[in-house]
């Protein structure tokens, strides 16, 4: 068996960001902090943060007033930071600054008199923080069949953003499906997707020709991972999203299986390293890695974390 690894792959610099965020967090105002939902869609993260001292949280009524609070990577909508306020929280925003670029889009095609169009998946919680910063009437679609039942009130009128951590594919056919029926529509192309998604995915096509099956380690509830995964069944490929090392199953390979590697964006490296482990015992025997340059990016902490006064 051969095996090529994606890169780049894993942690993007949203997801870093937002880690430093709960573990500065935890430094300066002792345990226990508070998180609105996973910081980011990942058990293993989840769980490291949990024993430092981070409690995860669905509804803001779970966190008692005046306690600190730090709302995930995925953004959160107006009302639950004026709820914040309202309960007298110490609120840490993680969102991640390329979601927060999408917010800010939306609400200047909104504060003009457009109709928004989110292009994402209803129910995400990047989807709901967006949706939630949006005064005027929204839509949210993810498919072609919906820009064809999609009811506007004025054609002339409408925008679109979309979701960061969606398919490049799917995105530009939802885009040119929109632009063909509502040719005034204004919105981004598909400059939304932030840096990492579109490296992440390009990398996968890149090594589609020289593997015959995929493995993408990541959550199932990741949207970025399991857009990495349908990348790889696009081209062609047999594809497995798997959270852990010990998912892979021996019936998937046998001795001349060429298997490529890639990990979603909140996928830490440890489980890679415990994914190849696995596959070395199976009878692996050359590993490769692409060749990239490294992405290079990076964000900063909120100031209230950064201020050596804070206690």
């Amino acid at each position: 068996m051969k095996m090529v690894l994606a890169k780049p792959r894993g942690f993007c610099a949203g997801v870093v960001r937002a880690v430093e965020i709960v573990e500065r967090a935890l430094e300066v105002y002792g345990a226990p902090v508070y998180v609105l939902h996973e910081i980011v869609h990942n058990r293993r993260v989840v769980a490291d943060l949990r024993e430092r001292g981070a409690l995860f949280v669905e509804r803001l009524a779970e966190v008692p007033r005046g306690a600190v609070v730090i709302f995930s990577a995925h953004g959160v909508a107006d009302r639950v930071v004026a709820e914040a306020e309202e309960r007298r929280l110490r609120a840490v925003d993680a969102t991640c600054p390329l979601v927060t670029k999408v917010h800010l889009q939306a609400q200047r095609y909104s504060s003009q008199g457009y109709e928004v169009v989110i292009i994402g998946h209803a129910g995400h919680p990047e989807v709901e923080g967006t949706q939630g910063q949006i005064s005027g009437p929204v839509h949210i679609i993810s498919s072609t069949a919906e820009v064809a039942s999609l009811v506007v009130a004025d054609p002339t009128r409408l925008a679109y953003v979309t979701q960061t951590t969606l398919s490049l594919d799917d995105t530009r056919e939802v885009i040119e499906a929109l632009r063909g029926r509502f040719p005034a529509v204004k919105g981004p192309d598909v400059n939304d997707i932030c840096y990492a998604t579109q490296n992440r995915q390009n990398a996968v096509r890149q090594m589609a020709g020289e593997i015959d099956i995929l493995l993408v380690v990541g959550a199932r509830n990741s949207s970025n991972s399991n857009r990495l995964r349908e990348v790889g069944e696009r081209a062609g490929i047999t594809a497995h999203l798997i959270e852990e090392a010990a998912q892979l199953d021996p019936d998937w390979f046998d001795t001349h299986t060429r298997v490529g590697i890639t990990a979603g964006a909140s996928a830490p490296e440890v489980v890679v390293e415990e994914v190849l482990a696995r596959l070395r015992s199976f009878g692996v025997v050359s590993t490769r890695e692409l060749e990239a340059p490294p992405e290079g990016v990076t964000f900063r902490l909120p100031e209230a974390l950064t201020r050596p006064s804070v206690c």
